[in-house]
């Protein structure tokens, strides 16, 4: 084993009480404090996240505005290097006194995009043409962008009955199919199943964006299941739609095996064999080019022109004549398919028509998910993202030689082994409550028979459709592929996130000015690193398991303990959802935002219930998403959603964030600690809860949409909470079980005059959760007893008997991700003393490990790795937080060395 990473040294306990020391004279503040933001007329800078893009098919981002600022009806423009652009805007959230706090704004398809805009007040610039219009017909809505116009039927097996461009159908009959088995090994029986759409709403309409929301299930034979939400968005001078497809399984994993999930178009073909072509794009720009009916190398020439035209993607020029009588002895390959069964492999093979052989073409290693069809007058571009990750994956074209191809692109290919979601194991040996309580002590497993269904469980997927008016060129298509698998996006800068106060008080920018700090720093870019290739290394990819990370290491194995209870997917435990947007708001680095977007994809989906017994609920870490028997409201809360959702716009999540409102009314049925041996009493009330894992959970919820509409039920439901919680004799040191009614959200104490912790309940955005509300609310009691626990948490043992008549019980777990809470109540406090201990607090046990990988190679492991052996995603999605915030309200309290 050879070290082979860069290490900071750890600074030790002794260090830090040597230095603190030395330091209490320091005043207390945020380590970096943002400027104001700006003169408002001035508006807000956003910038590309990835940097200027060549051109955009539309998009959409979120900017946000200090209280009071904006009141409601506030009209933006967005201004590029030469002026104003075509811009629509929209509110996301408001401040409690009425003013914006977020507005979405979209751009249409453009290629003078700039390097960077801003938003400012003003009346937006509208579209130069027709911009896009909306037409209700009896039986249809007719969408225009200015360049297509698109029909979506209000029922029945079409999602989109066409895309018309020029007067002339690109595209015909886009529908959903799906392939079911019956068993996984090898079907007995197929059933195969297309979209049957039940309404079709009109979300948005304006002259840059509009969206249409599709919802129906999947249909054969008698049986509608897989319900599914497709939303289509068109953009003002758009060629293009773009698809968000959701599906939730609500089949029975023991007997329905998918087989396939995708969506299939028609595409009309006019020109000639040779004038057809077939598109793939490959990997790093790469591009799979062919005509159905190839003219080069052949015995005769066709002529240097034809064969140039025919690369090129061009209408031929006349083929020579002692060529053409023959041509119709040249075989036209009318099926051509891309599979992608693996993160780092994809086969294109090709046959001239079914029921002949199929020739394998080319392989490579990752493909970009885009494909065409069509002619030298036209044809559809089509493009899957995360198409590798989220493997087994498939674009297939069929009879591209007759009149209408028909182009498939499939989200689960059916070249793959089935889609089998089945429990993992079989449950033997824990027959008993007891035994199932047992695996906890073992493997960590939370198991209880019936509760690891998949059952409820959704994915979404990203599709874009092209009506080309001819072949793309070889350069532009590989265009349409960066842009299905990088989306442009803007974002705002740091400095004005930082500025709004949106996100609360918890950050600051990223200061390198001293030693220290530097150390702080350079820990931090070093452990998001490591798990950003650890995503590459370990191949965290799949359709299931794309955007997920693990959450313990096995040192033994030199592997992450993925076959171990408890130990294996990670889904959100102990928040690196937040380590992640926290790191992104500070430094607004791409390669952060597009993991933290992967993983608010995958667990707000995934890991969370979208139907069923357990809708509004997420599932605790286990070796499969859905599988582990703790069903709680700490996976599936709108805290880890809400960053993505504001910078984005994204309906989506917006979906879900919605979807958990009600969570609260599941927690008596679904008791979060139902199987403790001494459960603690619940009295008359309806349910019990606890403040940190269940009702800051929920708060995020309802706080998402007390922002997002105003609405006083919500704000008042937060509001019981928080004064019944203040009331208690000990205030959070009696909120570890709480008597709890759904109707009204009041808490009632159980436990009097004792007192009692959990080292859980501050670290599932509890902190971030509350920061918030004490700006947004002013209740001085609420935050009197929030500063209280804060303090006393890690407090020696002797100081909380003397402030609360006895030890809290907590365990030392977290002890220095609670380093945090520290530094809040020494910031709000303005007390020198708290801040030094929350610094050693921070330093541990005195014992560092500097986060240092070490390769490993040879007989000891299946391919070389890079590791840190005693990893844990807890302890770095933790220490991460209390880094973050503990530079931003102590930092000058920090030693310089």
């Amino acid at each position: 084993m050879v070290d082979t990473g860069r290490a900071t040294r750890g600074f030790t306990r002794r260090d830090f009480f040597r230095a603190t020391t030395l330091a209490a004279a320091l005043p207390l503040g945020r380590a970096t404090t943002a400027a104001p933001v700006a003169d408002p007329a001035e508006g807000a800078k956003v910038a590309w996240l990835e940097g200027r893009p060549a051109g955009i098919v539309g998009t959409t981002f979120g900017v946000p505005w200090p209280r009071g600022v904006f009141r409601k009806g506030q009209a933006f423009v967005v201004d590029g290097a030469s002026g104003p652009v075509p811009a629509q805007s929209w509110p996301l959230a408001y401040w409690p006194d009425g003013s914006l706090k977020w507005t979405a704004h979209a751009l249409g398809a453009t290629d003078d995009t700039g390097a960077a805009l801003r938003v400012r007040p003003g009346t937006s610039r509208a579209p130069a043409g027709p911009g896009v219009t909306v037409r209700r017909d009896a039986d249809a809505h007719v969408v225009g962008t200015g360049v297509i116009d698109c029909i979506v039927p209000s029922r029945g097996p079409v999602l989109v009955r066409a895309i018309r461009r020029g007067g002339r159908d690109v595209l015909r009959n886009a529908r959903l199919v799906a392939l079911c088995d019956d068993t996984p090994e090898g079907s007995t029986r197929r059933t195969a199943f297309e979209s049957a759409v039940e309404t079709v709403t009109l979300e948005q309409e304006g002259p840059v964006r509009s969206v249409l929301r599709l919802e129906g299930k999947h249909r054969a034979a008698g049986r509608d299941w897989l319900p599914f939400t497709v939303r289509l968005y068109f953009y003002a001078g758009a060629a293009s739609v773009r698809i968000m497809h959701t599906f939730v399984f609500d089949g029975d994993e023991q007997r329905d095996f998918i087989r396939g999930i995708g969506l299939t178009v028609d595409v009309p073909m006019h020109d000639e064999l040779h004038d057809r072509h077939v598109r793939f794009a490959g990997a790093d720009g790469g591009l799979w080019a062919e005509g159905v009916r190839n003219l080069t190398g052949l015995r005769r020439d066709p002529g240097a022109a034809v064969r140039r035209a025919q690369l090129a993607g061009e209408r031929c020029p006349p083929v020579a004549d002692e060529v053409r009588p023959l041509l119709h002895l040249v075989p036209a390959w009318g099926d051509v398919s891309l599979s992608q069964l693996s993160a780092d492999s994809f086969r294109i093979r090709k046959r001239t028509t079914a029921g002949c052989g199929w020739v394998d073409a080319a392989w490579g290693g990752r493909a970009a998910g885009c494909g065409y069809v069509g002619g030298a007058s036209g044809g559809v571009a089509f493009g899957l993202r995360d198409f590798w990750q989220r493997h087994p994956t498939q674009l297939d074209i069929r009879d591209a030689h007759t009149d209408t191809a028909r182009a498939t692109v499939w989200m689960w290919s059916p070249d793959a082994p089935a889609m089998d979601l089945r429990f993992y194991h079989d449950g033997m040996g824990m027959e008993t409550h007891a035994e199932e309580l047992q695996g906890l002590q073992i493997t960590y497993e939370d198991y209880e028979r019936g509760y690891g269904t998949p059952v409820g469980v959704a994915r979404s997927s990203e599709i874009t459709l092209w009506a080309c008016d001819a072949t793309p060129s070889r350069e532009r298509f590989v265009q349409f592929a960066r842009e299905v698998q990088t989306p442009p996006q803007l974002t705002p800068a740091p400095a004005h996130l930082l500025a709004t106060e949106v996100f609360g008080t918890l950050w600051s920018l990223p200061d390198r000015s001293t030693p220290a700090r530097a150390a702080i720093e350079d820990e931090l870019d070093g452990r998001f690193d490591f798990y950003r290739n650890e995503v590459e290394q370990r191949h965290w990819y799949g359709f299931w398991d794309y955007g997920d990370i693990r959450h313990t290491y096995d040192a033994d194995r030199h592997d992450w303990r993925y076959d171990v209870g408890g130990f294996a997917w990670d889904n959100s435990e102990l928040s690196p959802d937040l380590w992640l947007w926290y790191t992104f708001l500070r430094t607004g680095r791409a390669d952060v935002f597009r993991m933290g977007e992967a993983m608010v994809r995958h667990t707000s989906e995934v890991d969370t219930y979208h139907l069923g017994r357990f809708a509004g609920l997420g599932s605790r870490h286990n070796v499969q998403h859905w599988g582990c028997s703790a069903k709680q409201v700490r996976i599936s809360t709108a805290v880890y959603r809400r960053y993505y959702y504001y910078l984005t716009g994204d309906e989506r999540i917006g979906d879900i964030m919605r979807e958990v409102l009600d969570a609260d009314r599941k927690l008596d049925a679904v008791d979060p600690v139902r199987k403790l041996p001494n459960q603690p009493p619940k009295g008359p009330y309806p349910a019990r809860i606890s403040f940190g894992t269940d009702w800051a959970s929920l708060v995020a919820n309802w706080l998402a949409e007390w922002e997002r509409t105003g609405s006083t039920h919500w704000r008042d439901k937060i509001l019981t909470g928080m004064r019944d919680i203040a009331a208690m004799p000990h205030g959070f040191f009696n909120g570890d079980r709480m008597g709890y009614e759904p109707d009204t959200g009041h808490m009632h104490d159980m436990i009097g005059t004792n007192v009692k912790a959990l080292h859980l309940n501050a670290v599932f955005g509890a902190v971030e959760i509350f920061d918030e509300l004490i700006r947004l609310t002013g209740d001085a009691a609420f935050e009197r007893a929030w500063l209280d626990y804060c303090e006393l948490f890690n407090a020696p043992v002797e100081e909380q008997r003397r402030r609360l008549g006895a030890p809290h019980g907590a365990t030392h777990a977290l002890y220095v991700g609670h380093s945090r809470l520290t530094a809040y109540a020494a910031w709000k406090r303005r007390d020198p003393a708290l801040a030094r201990r929350a610094w050693r607090e921070f330093a541990g046990d005195g014992k560092p490990r500097p986060f240092r990988t070490v390769h490993v190679a040879g007989p000891h492991v299946l391919n070389p790795v890079d590791e840190v052996p005693w990893v844990s995603t807890n302890e770095t999605a933790q220490w991460g937080l209390a880094a973050i915030q503990n530079l931003a309200l102590i930092g000058d309290a920090l030693p310089r060395t």
